[in-house]
């Protein structure tokens, strides 16, 4: 063992060290790791960050934009009620809401897909009366598998091909992973759904994210052709039980029906006054075709708003001295809402010194003065008949309002109210919903077609949401995870050392030697093994990073075929199911399923069994030695 083998061993330990002990986080442990390489002289100063353009590296980037494209234009939403039973029993609720995670997980980033379902997931449990880790640890875990059946499913996959790659076997394709992983996962779900959700623990949520805020009331026009046309006030209400929401009035010709006969039928251009949580808002609009009634009036608003300014203009120059104050200062320099490529729900509280209380949203001119839009109110404890736009504001009111960032911020201080939390409203649009499908669908095909790589293709599709803005311009960078990217862009030259130096060779070496006696078959269940174990208390990333060189120094020792080891580091990889540090999923799960951190090894140590079982035969097979 040379100075070099021995530099990156401690090197390499220390990193595990710290993956493990959770103190920092995983992008600056391995930046940590790069830089370490760098100062010993492992990696060369002028060629270490060459690792950012990796395609492995461009395509985990891409990946993450289009799933916010699916995410933000109602794509997912839209699925997830024509898919999952609205009426069944716990095991089927189950089945169906896992088995869709997995879907999804497969081309879009699971982290992604399991947050779209989190919010269905607690309805489901409310809805079945189970505690809600009943539901949230197997949509987790279905996600968690659904992600090992293609390239882009899980960041592993992509550093997996990349390896093969780079070892002159060529990156392995779109499908490559589909035989293994589609039959670990399919074996997987059975088992969740029929044994394993039953084996979670029966926790108290915890705590979720945001804060109850009460009921809002809010206005919704019923459009022509959609399915509330129609319906009598009675069938509405059926239908809006879904989504815990009740209709409190009608105004239909701008007159107020208080409170509306249940046998009232509804015709469009109807407004329905709709009560509802805002997390709820969302699902009671979208599954009858109901529009926000502000968002029709903005349109109004603004094609007033800018005949006001043409008319301003032409006698600006002869009666500029002599026009009349108003009372309402115009914001010549600011933005108009709807020029913004960004667009934020965000609730608002009114303070006692607000210069709002008294006044309405029609009053102040909310739409021309600041740009903004009121969409509900929530006044915790009483209902109010009026319209949103007549209503008089009270301290402690809750408002939802619509607009940009910097012009929500501008009236939250400009006029006393304290910002709370930003909210995620998808109305579904079926435009945008149908165009972010048909690009996420034509990356996939022509990179599975082999007629573009996977990074260029993927690439070409964040092109095709920014120019149809199913993925505004100015968020295409939120929606990119940068700890995970430059994890990847700094773990990757480090595992090129362990391969360079032989020390990737020695560790396999003495694996062989040592535990599998010259195996090919117990050296495959090894690294299956080993992989996993590491998954389990490091990043699933970095974990796969690390074993590749391994896996690849493994079958060069033996002389048999190298994928079947690779494609086991990608499945054991992704199986991180013993702790909620494993996977970013079985984190987000925690506090609202209100798990402990031994609570995940009981479903999660007997899947890890069925992997392994299910897994090494079917590798052997798909991927003979």
């Amino acid at each position: 063992m040379d100075q070099s083998q021995i530099t990156i061993l401690i090197i390499l330990a220390a990193t595990i060290v710290m993956f493990m002990w959770g103190r920092w986080r995983h992008d600056m442990v391995a930046a940590g790791a790069l830089l370490a390489c760098i100062f010993t002289g492992l990696v060369p100063s002028e060629v270490a960050f060459d690792s950012l353009g990796h395609p492995a590296v461009i395509t985990v980037a891409c990946v993450l934009v289009l799933s916010k494209g699916l995410q933000s234009s109602g794509a997912v939403d839209v699925l997830a009620r024509t898919c999952l039973p609205a009426q069944s029993g716990p095991v089927m609720s189950i089945a169906a809401l896992t088995a869709l995670g997995a879907i999804l997980s497969a081309f879009m980033n699971n982290v992604g897909a399991l947050a779209l379902l989190m919010p269905i997931a607690l309805q489901m449990a409310r809805r079945q009366q189970l505690p809600p880790g009943k539901i949230l640890m197997p949509l987790a875990f279905g996600t968690i598998l659904g992600g090992m059946t293609t390239l882009i499913g899980t960041p592993p996959n992509l550093i997996v091909s990349g390896f093969r790659q780079a070892s002159g076997g060529g990156g392995f394709g779109m499908f490559d992973y589909t035989p293994v992983g589609l039959a670990v996962a399919m074996l997987g779900i059975v088992f969740i759904v029929l044994i394993g959700w039953r084996l979670v623990p029966a926790r108290k949520q915890a705590g979720m994210e945001g804060f109850e805020s009460g009921a809002y009331i809010t206005e919704a026009r019923v459009p022509e052709g959609s399915k509330a046309e129609g319906l009598t006030l009675r069938e509405l209400e059926q239908a809006l039980t879904e989504a815990d929401a009740q209709v409190l009035g009608l105004v239909r010709n701008s007159v107020r029906v208080m409170p509306p006969s249940p046998r009232r039928r509804t015709r469009a251009g109807d407004i329905l006054m709709l009560e509802a949580e805002a997390d709820a808002l969302s699902q009671a609009l979208s599954s009858l075709g109901l529009k926000l009634e502000e968002d029709r009036a903005t349109k109004e608003a603004d094609k007033e708003k800018e005949d006001k300014k043409e008319k301003s203009r032409e006698s600006a120059k002869s009666e500029a001295d002599n026009e009349p104050d108003s009372g309402v200062k115009e914001r010549k320099d600011k933005p108009d809402a709807d020029t913004s490529d960004e667009i934020v729900l965000m609730e608002l509280v009114i303070l006692p010194s607000s210069e709002l209380l008294g006044r309405t949203a029609r009053g102040i001119q909310l739409r021309t003065r600041f740009g903004v839009n009121l969409l509900a109110v929530s006044r915790q404890g009483q209902r109010s008949f009026k319209r949103l736009r007549a209503l008089a504001f009270r301290a402690g009111d809750l408002l939802l309002m619509q607009g940009s960032p910097e012009l929500v911020a501008e009236f939250a201080s400009s006029t006393g109210c304290v910002p709370l939390a930003e909210r995620e409203l998808r109305i579904p649009d079926k435009k945008k919903a149908l165009v972010a499908g048909v690009i996420m669908a034509a990356s996939v095909t022509v990179a599975a077609l082999g007629w573009l790589s996977a990074a260029v293709a993927f690439a070409s599709g964040v092109l095709a949401s920014m120019v149809f803005r199913t993925v505004p311009p100015r968020s295409v960078y939120n929606a990119v995870d940068w700890p995970v990217v430059v994890l990847l862009a700094a773990l990757i030259p480090v595992a090129e050392v362990m391969e360079t130096t032989g020390t990737a060779s020695l560790l396999a070496a003495w694996l062989l030697d040592g535990v599998a006696q010259g195996s090919a078959l117990v050296a495959l269940a090894l690294i299956l093994v080993v992989t996993m174990t590491l998954s389990d208390v490091m990043n699933n990333a970095a974990t796969a990073a690390v074993m590749c060189p391994i896996a690849l120094g493994t079958a060069n020792q033996l002389g048999v075929n190298a994928d079947p080891f690779l494609m086991a580091v990608a499945i054991g990889g992704s199986c991180a199911f013993l702790t909620p540090i494993g996977h970013q999923n079985n984190t987000l799960i925690l506090g609202p399923g209100g798990f402990r951190f031994g609570d995940y090894w009981r479903m999660g140590l007997p899947l890890e069994l069925l992997v392994v079982a299910v897994s090494l035969p079917m590798l052997l097979w798909v991927w003979p030695l």
